[in-house]
């Protein structure tokens, strides 16, 4: 299938962002201090306040969200592709400020949250790409850097048939006026293998 954007003005706020602008073909967005999303583990709250712009998502398409690090300066800053199929079952994927160094982070929950971590400080103030793409009962994670091609970064059960939604997400648990621009959010052809890299698409 073809790449095609998909308009900003298409997705649906999970709760609306401090700020919002469309300037030049990119989203710029402003979130609220303590917007987060996390289920129980470990911590034992639940945060389900952050911003994530949704539409619906079909198991022929993977979905690629970019956006740009330079705003990324305090604890847990944070932004990616979200896939979501309900309060208790979503996945966020995308690059996290964690001791002051961006990581690849996955959160997966299915009424409980997990995390997982990747350093990339080679990373820091570089445009990141994240995609996603469904496979059988699990969906396959990437992620890129402007300098650097694809990498898998996880392998997780996303087994929902109906219902799923996707697209960017961001949030800032620690700090006021994060800003994050996204400059390009796409449904694109899936993957064909796990070991196989997709294509980068512009």
């Amino acid at each position: 299938m073809d790449t095609k954007s998909i308009p900003w003005d298409q997705g649906t706020w999970t709760t609306e962002p401090v700020m919002i602008k469309v300037e030049d073909g990119f989203l710029k967005v402003t979130a609220e201090n303590g917007s987060d999303y996390w289920e129980k583990t470990l911590y034992e709250f639940q945060h389900r306040n952050g911003h994530a712009l949704l539409a619906p998502w079909e198991d022929s398409q993977a979905i690629e969200v970019t956006f740009q690090l330079a705003s990324f300066t305090e604890l847990y800053d944070q932004a990616g592709l979200m896939l979501w199929h309900g309060q208790e079952q979503w996945i966020k994927a995308g690059v996290e400020l964690n001791d002051g160094v961006p990581h690849l982070a996955v959160v997966v929950t299915n009424g409980y949250s997990d995390w997982s971590l990747a350093p990339v400080p080679e990373w820091v103030g570089q445009e990141v790409t994240i995609r996603a793409s469904r496979m059988k009962d699990a969906v396959i994670l990437r992620a890129r850097s402007g300098s650097e091609g694809w990498r898998t970064i996880r392998v997780a059960r996303f087994p929902y048939l109906t219902d799923k939604q996707a697209g960017p997400f961001f949030c800032a648990p620690t700090r006021s006026g994060l800003e994050v621009v996204f400059t390009r959010w796409v449904h694109t052809a899936p993957d064909a293998d796990l070991h196989t890299n997709p294509p980068v698409v512009e």
